[in-house]
């Protein structure tokens, strides 16, 4: 029986990408600020948006080589987030600090898709909007201005927003300052919020004036002001207690 010879084993081999040793070697058009300003930074490679973060390569391999890399060795962003400041500081090209900056990028990517993934907080009663602003009241020694932004389900489509701190008046608070963000996000309503400081959330005569005013504007606008809430906080007690222009009908809302 004539034996046959086993044919040799085929060896696939893969080319290495592609370095330049230098961006400023590439055409205008292909390097990293340049192609991001060009078609947009949502549009451009993960590559890209790395090489963008570090900035700058090591002698004999470029930023873009280092980013690429990355990518080749943890397989995707979501993988190499979870690399911690230690492991990625020992990968070529990087180092303890160029490792931070990256390590901070990424989880800062990370918080934005947790925080928009949690189910949203619906404000339903004043109560709801009351708690929600709460724990930004410690160590406010002044008295500061706040927007919520709700959907269509009154939702609260992002963290309260600080509009201003000082004695409010209508130059503190004004309309534009208020709704601009709210106009940005295609918000369906709004709710504003502001602290005394004395403890008393009774409101004075310029809460009310500032409320109807932005009443006025956001009926302009098309996105309605729901209610004003006005929180008293008592430091040493670690209490609070609050006032809803809407419902004491102290406001046409």
């Amino acid at each position: 029986m004539t034996s046959r010879a086993t044919p040799p084993a085929v060896v696939h081999e893969y080319p290495l990408p592609v370095d330049t040793s230098r961006v400023c070697d590439l055409p205008m058009h292909e390097r990293p600020r340049e192609l991001a300003e060009r078609v947009g930074m949502e549009n451009v490679s993960d590559q890209v948006l790395i090489a963008l973060i570090l900035r700058s390569g090591i002698h004999g391999r470029s930023v873009l080589r280092i980013a690429q890399d990355l990518i080749l060795h943890y397989g995707s962003l979501p993988a190499l987030s979870l690399a911690s400041v230690d492991e990625l500081a020992q990968f070529k090209g990087l180092g303890q600090v160029r490792a931070q900056v990256l390590k901070a990028a990424l989880e800062i990517g990370t918080r934005i898709r947790d925080e928009e993934n949690a189910p949203k907080k619906r404000m339903t009663a004043p109560a709801d909007v009351a708690e929600a602003i709460r724990p930004l009241l410690r160590g406010r020694e002044g008295e500061t201005f706040w927007l919520l932004i709700l959907d269509a389900k009154n939702g609260l489509k992002q963290r309260p927003r600080e509009i201003t701190r000082g004695i409010l008046d209508a130059s503190l608070v004004h309309p534009r300052e208020v709704f601009r963000e709210a106009i940005r996000t295609s918000a369906s309503s709004v709710i504003v919020a502001h602290n005394h400081p004395s403890g008393d959330p009774a409101p004075s005569r310029e809460d009310l004036r500032i409320t109807r005013n932005l009443i006025e504007c956001g009926k302009i606008i098309d996105i309605k002001l729901l209610d004003h809430i006005i929180l008293g906080c008592d430091p040493e007690r670690d209490s609070y207690s609050f006032v809803s222009l809407r419902e004491d009908g102290l406001v046409t809302f």
